[in-house]
């Protein structure tokens, strides 16, 4: 029989015209590798193989599903994972469960506007196109399904969502008077690391050193880690949380369970908070901003603002350099530096000139 291994998949072997065939099962199982060889077999008996791609028979819930199985489930984050599903969920619900060499460029472009008139934010729509394509480059590249990438035609949606919004010091001081005591300790925590909310929620003790006043981080969206120094207002709610340490948890921030404090719950008490402390039209994530904000606006360089905040590249933190011009000053104020050096070197060009006069040289 004309099957063989390779690593773990069946792969198998056949003649058509005298050509020697190689094509992989996509299967690890040997009974069902028997019989797609032996359907194989039948149809080129039959005349019936065409040499096309592997995918040729494989539907777009297949594709997303082998994604999600093999690659975002492996190497995302869980909350990255869980976004996938749902973005997953959203493109068969509108696009139906067509062949993927049977997908269109055309077909994208109108499911990009369906979904915008459905309400779907800019951003949504890209990730979604985002998630198809990847899908499609590894079916290309790694599966060997197919050999035309549809969504690669397709233009992404403009984005324009960065947010100018920050706590005022007045803000402050009303929300934390509306929040009880457990969620003053986190909404202070935030404002002065300007970590995400998912990083303070898992943060737990083995990862706090209060002697070197420093945290590790690992990243959720690339499973990277940092190592971030803490300031005298974020090391004293640490210290206050050591003192109620448990036995029984090893997080520093949690519920009256002794277990990890649940993001919905603590989004719901942070609303009730802010609607008693008639602050408007702010988010958690936003304590972030407020953060990187406040740096900026005492005039720290921006890189360690790009290294506070972890931000991959600088263009992420060029967003709040508008809040402090004066950081540029020393820029512009270059240019009178070389005016004066300019005016002295005309004065003692002048000086030389007018004692040559002087003594007849």
């Amino acid at each position: 029989m004309g099957l063989y291994r390779r690593g773990q998949t069946w792969w198998m072997k056949f003649t058509v015209n005298g050509v020697a065939i190689r094509r992989s099962t996509e299967t690890k199982e040997k009974r069902l590798a028997e019989k797609i060889y032996c359907k194989v077999v039948t149809q080129v008996t039959e005349g019936k193989w065409f040499d096309l791609p592997f995918g040729s028979d494989k539907t777009l819930s297949e594709l997303l599903e082998k994604y999600l199985r093999e690659h975002s489930e492996r190497n995302k984050a869980l909350s990255s994972f869980t976004r996938d599903k749902s973005l997953s969920a959203h493109l068969l619900r509108s696009l139906g469960n067509p062949y993927v060499t049977d997908l269109r460029t055309r077909s994208l472009y109108e499911y990009k506007v369906r979904r915008r008139d459905e309400g779907a934010s800019p951003k949504t729509v890209n990730e979604e196109l985002q998630l198809l394509h990847h899908a499609y480059n590894l079916a290309i590249r790694e599966w060997e399904w197919l050999e035309v990438n549809p969504v690669s035609k397709v233009s992404r949606e403009a984005v324009h969502n960065e947010r100018e919004r920050w706590l005022s010091y007045e803000e402050e001081e009303r929300l934390l008077r509306e929040c009880p005591t457990w969620l003053r300790e986190v909404v202070v925590f935030a404002i002065n690391t300007g970590l995400r909310r998912g990083e303070i929620l898992n943060l737990r003790w083995d990862k706090v050193d209060l002697f070197r006043r420093i945290i590790l981080i690992f990243e959720q969206k690339n499973r990277g880690k940092d190592t971030l120094p803490l300031n005298s207002t974020a090391l004293d709610v640490l210290t206050e949380r050591y003192k109620a340490k448990s036995s029984k948890t090893e997080y520093v921030f949690y519920s009256l369970d002794e277990t990890e404090l649940d993001g919905s719950n603590v989004r719901r008490a942070f609303l009730q908070a802010m609607k008693r402390a008639q602050v408007v039209d702010f988010r958690f994530h936003d304590l972030r901003h407020t953060f990187a904000t406040r740096l900026v606006q005492a005039g720290v360089d921006l890189y360690k603002v790009q290294r506070l905040m972890r931000h991959k590249s600088p263009q992420m933190t060029q967003r709040y350099a508008h809040h402090y011009p004066e950081s540029l000053r020393d820029g512009v104020e270059v240019l009178d530096l070389l005016n004066q050096k300019r005016a002295q070197f005309r004065h003692s060009q002048a000086d030389k000139k007018n004692t040559g006069q002087a003594t007849g040289t």
